[in-house]
């Protein structure tokens, strides 16, 4: 019997180049005209895997949230991967919003993309592994249907495919 090809679904953010972008959306609301006297600021906590901005006014959160957006993209991380909350009323007359930066696959969605494959009828295995979800199958051709259907659907989260054997 020939040996089972495999690969995983996950859902990782490189948190070095979310930093990065911190880092330049940071620097840029220091530099540019229009955001330099707000005392708007951008702030990364790598630990809770979170992004904070504050900020005087809601116009100037967004232009801000617009600005590490842009950042985000030309560093190559998935707008997907950041879950942003509601705009919060601060101390001093500013406003705050956070954003936590989604890291692993949830059950719930793990199980939606499992039951997406299964009712798509390939011959394939699918088990949901901690954070993550593994798929196998005698045959390659079979894993690559796999991935293009699961490319095809928005699960609301950034997905890559590691781990090909």
């Amino acid at each position: 019997m020939a040996k089972d090809e495999s690969f995983d679904i996950v859902s990782e953010v490189d948190m070095q180049e979310v930093d990065n972008a911190v880092q330049q959306a940071s620097r840029e609301v220091s530099q540019r005209y229009d955001l330099k006297d707000t005392r708007s600021e951008v702030d990364l906590d790598k630990q809770a895997a979170t992004v904070t901005v504050k900020a005087p006014s809601d116009f100037v959160a967004r232009q801000v949230i617009d600005l590490l957006h842009t950042k985000l993209v030309q560093r190559k991380v998935d707008l997907k991967a950041l879950t942003w909350g509601k705009m919060e009323v601060a101390a001093g007359s500013t406003v705050r919003t956070t954003a936590s930066i989604v890291n692993g696959i949830e059950e719930t969605v793990a199980k939606r993309i499992s039951k997406d494959i299964r009712d798509a009828k390939f011959k394939v295995k699918s088990q949901v592994e901690g954070e993550k979800l593994r798929v196998s199958s005698a045959s390659r051709d079979e894993l690559q249907k796999v991935i293009a259907l699961v490319r095809g659907n928005d699960y609301g989260i950034p997905l890559q495919f590691t781990n090909r054997r």
